[in-house]
């Protein structure tokens, strides 16, 4: 009988070992998993920013998904964009609502072509600094102005500071060319925009005639300063 006390406590002691190595090793592997996905965020921002120190101009398409939580509704448009930096931008909306947005340093324009109007303003990073257009041109500063996570193969950027209504941005980045493939803004109010790039450019020499706000006779036009 005590023989086969002493053989049960021995085999409790010989199980609860067991049960402390497979919990460290299993401690060691959580903490490296989570090193090594530090080490690729890490790594990814700083591909983005060296890439980005090197680009003059973008060119390319795009397609737009927009979730909006109170409608349930996801709308989707594609178009073309242009990107001088620092601070000239255009984006060419196609399809039933064509419309175009041009930034040209401190101003911008919102041309909606279908209803022959357009809106005129100041352009500034506090106003207009959230906005996917101007995202875009801005991912090289990612260290200054966001803390930067790893999940799923994706960077998630959260700004360090209130920027609009964003609560976080994810990147999927790109091993060839342009570093970017695909980003998602997630706001307050659970909207989702989705903004995949194709056919991205680089370096092509764009003019700065690209930028200039010139619209066609009989379109209305807004002063619109928010």
């Amino acid at each position: 009988m005590k023989t086969e006390v002493r053989s049960q406590k021995q085999e409790v002691r010989i199980k609860s070992r067991c049960l402390r190595l497979i919990l460290c090793c299993f401690l060691i592997l959580y903490s490296e998993f989570c090193i090594l996905n530090s080490v690729y965020a890490e790594d990814e921002v700083a591909r983005i920013q060296e890439a980005y120190k090197n680009i003059e101009d973008i060119k390319g398409a795009f397609v737009q998904q927009s979730y909006i939580k109170d409608l349930k509704r996801t709308d989707i448009y594609k178009g073309f964009l242009f990107i001088k930096r620092p601070s000239k931008m255009k984006w060419e909306y196609k399809g039933d609502q064509p419309q175009e947005v041009i930034i040209n340093n401190d101003k911008i324009l919102i041309h909606k072509k279908a209803e022959k109007q357009a809106f005129k303003g100041m352009f500034s990073r506090q106003t207009y600094g959230q906005a996917p257009i101007a995202l875009l041109g801005g991912f090289g500063n990612i260290k200054e102005e966001f803390n930067v996570t790893q999940k799923q193969g994706r960077l998630i950027l959260t700004p360090k500071r209130s920027m609009g209504n964003i609560v976080s941005i994810e990147l999927e980045t790109s091993e060839e060319g342009f570093p970017i493939k695909y980003f998602v803004i997630n706001d307050t109010r659970s909207n989702r925009i989705e903004i995949t790039l194709k056919d991205i450019k680089i370096n092509t020499g764009i003019k700065d005639g690209m930028f200039n706000f010139s619209l066609p006779d009989g379109v209305n036009v807004y002063e619109h300063n928010p």
